[in-house]
């Protein structure tokens, strides 16, 4: 049981590293710390919902398979 879980927590951990990879860029980033940065905030579009929704529903994923593994493996 442990081996299937940190088989499937790898390949959520590699998925959440895609997902977030292939996110547009929504601001400036470090670009914005001298304060004269405008950051434009459009309308969603259907595949950057798609993915915030996918970016959620595996980082809990990963937390959880995180603190399963970790209350399974001291027993």
């Amino acid at each position: 049981m442990i081996l299937t879980m940190s088989i499937l927590l790898g390949i959520v951990a590699v998925a959440l590293i895609i997902i977030v990879a292939i996110q547009p860029s929504k601001g400036e980033g470090l670009g914005s710390i001298g304060g004269g940065a405008r950051m434009f905030f459009g309308k969603h579009k259907g595949i950057d919902i798609l993915l915030d929704k996918a970016t959620w529903v595996l980082s809990g994923l990963l937390g959880i398979l995180c603190i399963l593994l970790t209350v399974f493996d001291k027993g």
